[in-house]
């Protein structure tokens, strides 16, 4: 623990001389390490052995930033970082994995699998009475009931407060109740269902597609390389061949600045 201690306490020394002002008593913006400008922050809660990995993953954007100066306004570019015309991502995206096992959504795959599974058994319940009900149109029976109904607000939402117009009465209704609260068959019950759980699935795919906007971004794909580069380079030549030539390549001849420096600090 002492040495790894001692190499923070150089590393940062030597970052300091380049800059950079580093600080480790934050809430890095929620995140276990955070970049802006000449400035990283490592949370105080990151765990005493990550703390090599997550400097080595802010210095990498320092180093892309100096790379690309309009780094903050376009994520930047994998040919540019890299130093290379090959089609790199795919490559990178393997890396990534390999780093951080959060970036293959496993757990929201699973739960976006799951609520899939729940649309296709409200699904079922529906045909048992509607054969012709498809999802990709108008349910014209259901349509016609429920502009009746006050069922009709749990089609947006799980769980409504309605207040009676004239007398101003406070009514709760959830989707959990629609068999005790309305008067409802069971294929009108299992379309508001359907519904819900179709809410759920475009939010499970939306926070996927925001993750993947992150993670896949150029400057991420970079700074977990170099992690995986610190972490372990027979296995980095194995899963990404083309961008470990590139980056290589780009640490040999001093494109990376003081990149190499770092590493070989953290290495020994």
């Amino acid at each position: 623990m002492d040495c790894a201690r001692n190499k923070i306490i150089d590393i940062v020394e030597y970052m300091q001389k380049l800059g950079l002002d580093v600080n480790f008593n934050t809430q890095a913006r929620g995140n276990q390490g955070f970049f802006l400008k000449k400035r990283i922050d490592i949370s105080k809660k990151t765990p005493q052995n990550k703390i090599l990995n997550v400097l080595l993953h802010e210095f990498a954007h320092f180093i892309h930033s100096e790379i690309e100066p309009n780094l903050y306004k376009t994520k930047g570019s994998l040919e540019i970082i890299f130093n290379t015309k090959d089609d790199i991502f795919e490559e990178l995206v393997s890396v990534t994995n390999f780093i951080d096992e959060n970036s293959k959504f496993t757990l929201l795959k699973e739960h976006r699998s799951k609520v899939k599974s729940k649309i296709l058994e409200q699904e079922k319940i529906i045909k048992n009475y509607y054969p012709k009900f498809q999802r990709s149109k108008k349910f014209s029976e259901f349509n016609r009931f429920i502009r009746f109904s006050k069922a009709k607000y749990l089609l947006k939402y799980d769980r409504v407060k309605y207040i009676t117009p004239i007398l101003r009465r406070i009514e709760y209704y959830s989707i959990d109740n629609l068999e005790r609260d309305f008067n409802l068959s069971p294929a009108f019950c299992a379309y508001i269902r359907l519904r819900s759980y179709q809410r759920k699935q475009a939010r499970i795919s939306a926070k996927i597609n925001r993750l993947k906007k992150y993670y896949y971004s150029p400057t991420e794909l970079f700074a977990r390389f170099v992690e995986g580069y610190y972490e372990n380079k027979t296995r980095l030549r194995e899963l990404a061949p083309k961008s470990f030539a590139a980056f290589e390549c780009g640490m040999q001849n001093g494109y990376y600045k003081s990149l190499p420096q770092v590493i070989a600090m953290a290495s020994i």
